[in-house]
């Protein structure tokens, strides 16, 4: 079995690598790497199994993926199995590359599907954040109704999913929408320490500056998180119900912590303490060009704080009707707090783990 995947050596793409050369011994992946990642891709590459993956330099925003005719050739014959995830995740990133690389790039990959000769299966990494400025409950079979959205990368994962679901009769997609993916629930392990991790590295200065613990957000607004493990069990698991293609799963806590919570729940575990006061979020967002509420707040993106005040509740029925009776379940956040806090603990200062 041939495998494409894009978005390695990712956080949750280099993860789903290991996993179906594990889960696999016949299996053979082929990672599409842009050339910038190349030689971060070969490093990982050789550490898994490097006589079972092949990383071949392309480009999923150019003409046929960037590759030359021989190469997309071979792909077109050979692959049964595509994962997509590569992205631009940045809350941040400007509308033109937005497009570029979720909607045009995603557009380049459904191009190869239909030359595909042995496709099996396209699993398509969206997410739950199509659901834009809509609140209450989000359902999976639901998309356009008529949501606005807080930041380009919401409005072209969105755009991009609409093609998809506009491909799903000539092609056999399966869509996943995780919520915000954190470290791995046993170790902790990530690789960067950007959104929730926000939270912690406010909590951590203020016990550095022996300052009580402040929090923000909407303190009933569910906070959906979810660890990386969860991501990669599920989508692995999904891969063996031919069933599910033209299906979408929300990959979501389906009991989530409020944003209250989850800061409450941080402190505990990392000062031993809970917060002690509410920051209003348009009053953080507003002030974080404040060199010393930048520095509190480490650089956080306005855009961050607007998820932790942001009452809306994502559905999982299909998710749990197919995951739970393979034993396959979201941990709850308290499940796993200790690990996430250990590793953020252990690598704080480590440069490598900032974001951007």
């Amino acid at each position: 079995m041939t495998v494409l995947v894009t978005g390695f050596p990712g956080f949750i793409g280099g993860r789903l690598v290991e996993a179906l050369l594990e889960e696999s011994p016949d299996t053979r992946v082929v990672a599409l790497v842009e050339p910038r990642m190349g030689d971060k891709a070969e490093q990982r590459a050789a550490k898994l199994d490097g006589s079972r993956v092949e990383v071949l330099h392309g480009d999923i925003t150019g003409r046929r993926l960037g590759l030359s005719d021989d190469d997309y050739g071979r792909l077109a014959a050979e692959v049964t199995t595509i994962y997509h995830l590569a992205a631009v995740y940045d809350l941040a990133v400007p509308l033109d590359l937005a497009t570029k690389v979720n909607v045009d790039g995603s557009g380049n990959v459904l191009g190869l599907c239909e030359d595909c000769e042995r496709l099996e299966r396209l699993h398509y990494v969206s997410t739950a954040y199509v659901a834009g400025d809509r609140t209450g409950n989000v359902y999976e079979h639901e998309l356009a109704l008529g949501q606005g959205f807080k930041n380009h990368y919401e409005s072209t994962k969105f755009q991009a999913e609409v093609w998809m679901r506009q491909a799903m009769g000539r092609v056999p997609i399966t869509i996943y929408r995780p919520a915000i993916v954190v470290g791995d629930s046993r170790t902790g392990e990530t690789s960067k320490f950007d959104g929730p991790y926000y939270m912690l590295r406010v909590i951590s200065r203020a016990t550095r500056w022996k300052q009580p613990i402040p929090r923000f957000g909407r303190a009933g607004a569910p906070f959906n998180v979810v660890p990386v493990d969860f991501i990669i069990e599920a989508m692995t698991t999904a891969d063996d119900v031919p069933e599910l293609a033209g299906s979408t799963l929300h990959l979501v806590d389906p009991e989530p912590v409020s944003g209250a919570e989850i800061f409450d729940l941080l402190a505990q575990e990392y000062a031993g303490r809970k917060t002690a006061y509410r920051l209003p979020p348009r009053l953080v967002a507003a002030s974080l060009h404040v060199p010393a509420v930048k520095k509190l707040f480490s650089g956080a993106p306005p855009q961050s704080i607007r998820y932790l005040n942001h009452p809306v509740h994502f559905d999982t029925r299909s998710a749990r009707e197919l995951l739970e009776p393979k034993g396959v379940r979201c941990p709850r956040l308290e499940e796993y707090v200790g690990p996430l806090v250990t590793f953020f603990r252990e690598n704080e200062e480590d440069p490598s783990y900032a974001p951007g």
